[in-house]
C-alpha cells in the first residue's frame, strides 16, 4: 500500500475487522518492524530511525495506557520526565493538558476510578504530553458512550484546529469518520482500495438515491435513465429508484421534464449515501456487518 499524509490534516483509516489497520498503525508507530517497504513518518525514516520517529510522534492504543494503580498526576510526570522535561516543565506541561482535556483537580486519583471517558482522555494526553507534529489514535472512542464520544470528538477537533497536528485516526464509527475527518483511506485485504472526502465519496462512489411514486414508473425510468450519472434503476410497483451523483442538481429537471409529458408524480424523497453505503459499493459488503465480531488483528494481538 502507499499511504500520503500532509502536515496538519485528520485522517481516517478504514476498514473492516482483519484488514490491516492496527496492523499499520503498529508499524508507522515504530512497534511492528515492516517486513518490506520504506516510509518517512514525522520527517524520519522508519528503518534506519525509529528513535527519531517515537521522539517525533504519539501513539494512542486501543487499550488503556496509563497504569491502572497510578495516580493520574504521577503517571504523567514520569512521562513527561521520560522524554526529557525537567520537573518544573512536566508540572506545567501536565497542569495545563489536565485543565485542557477536562481533568483539572485529578492528579490524585487513581486511574483506575476515572470513568470510560476520562481514562481515554487520559490516554490522549499522554499521547501528547510531548507536543508531538502526529498522533497516531487506534479507535479512540471505542466503548464510550455519546455524551462522552462528542466530547473526545472535540478535543481531537482541536489538536488539529488550535495545535495544527497531524491526526491519523482508525475507527469503526461511521458518524466518527463523517464528524472529524477531511480526508478517508479505505483499507480492505491489506490494500488501499480508494481514498478521498467523506462527501466526495459519497457522491462518487454511492450517489444519491432519487425515489418517487407515480402511476407510469417504467415512463418515468425511461426518462430518468437520461439524467447525467443515473444508475441503479430499479421499478418496484408504482415505485422508482434511481442513484445519481447529486440529486440536487438533476431532480429539478427529472420533475420538469415529468411535468412536461404529464406524467403525474405523488411522492418523491430523495436521501443521501453513507459511508456504509460506498463501503458496500466497494466491497460487497456492509462495514457494519464485517466488524460485527472483533478479531485479534484489531485487538492488538
Amino acid at each position: 500500500m502507499s499511504i500520503d499524509v500532509a502536515d496538519g490534516e485528520l485522517v481516517g483509516f478504514l476498514g473492516p475487522n482483519g484488514a490491516g489497520k492496527t496492523t499499520t498503525l503498529r508499524m508507522l508507530a515504530t512497534l511492528l518492524r515492516p517486513t518490506s517497504g520504506e516510509a518517512v513518518v514525522a520527517g524520519c525514516d522508519l528503518l534506519s530511525d525509529p528513535a527519531g520517529v517515537r521522539r517525533r510522534i504519539g501513539y494512542v492504543g486501543q487499550g488503556n495506557g496509563a497504569g491502572t494503580d497510578q495516580r493520574v498526576g504521577d503517571e504523567l510526570i514520569t512521562q513527561a520526565r521520560l522524554y526529557g522535561m525537567s520537573a518544573a516543565t512536566a508540572k506545567a506541561r501536565v497542569t495545563d493538558l489536565l485543565d485542557r482535556y477536562d481533568l483539572s483537580g485529578m492528579e490524585q486519583r487513581i486511574v483506575s476510578t476515572l470513568s470510560g471517558g476520562q481514562r481515554r482522555r487520559l490516554d490522549i494526553v499522554m499521547g501528547v504530553l510531548h507536543q508531538p507534529g502526529l498522533v497516531f489514535l487506534d479507535e479512540p472512542s471505542t466503548a464510550l458512550d455519546p455524551q462522552s464520544r462528542s466530547n473526545l470528538w472535540d478535543h481531537i477537533r482541536s489538536l488539529r484546529d488550535e495545535h495544527e497536528t497531524t491526526v491519523f485516526l482508525t475507527t469503526h464509527y461511521l458518524d466518527e469518520v463523517d464528524a472529524l475527518c477531511e480526508r478517508i483511506l479505505v483499507i480492505d485485504g491489506g490494500t488501499i482500495i480508494t481514498e478521498g472526502t467523506p462527501d466526495g465519496l459519497k457522491s462518487e462512489i454511492s450517489g444519491d438515491l432519487i425515489t418517487l411514486t407515480t402511476d407510469d414508473p417504467a415512463a418515468a425510468a425511461e426518462i430518468a435513465g437520461r439524467l447525467p450519472g443515473a444508475r441503479e434503476i430499479a421499478v418496484d410497483g408504482k415505485v422508482l429508484r434511481v442513484r445519481v451523483p447529486l440529486s440536487s442538481t438533476v431532480l429539478p429537471g427529472l420533475l420538469r421534464e415529468l411535468d412536461r409529458v404529464d406524467l403525474a408524480v405523488h411522492e418523491v424523497q430523495t436521501q443521501r449515501p453513507t459511508l456504509d453505503d460506498v463501503f458496500l459499493t466497494l466491497t460487497g459488503r456492509s462495514l457494519r456487518d464485517a466488524d460485527a465480531t472483533p478479531d485479534a488483528e484489531d485487538q492488538g494481538e
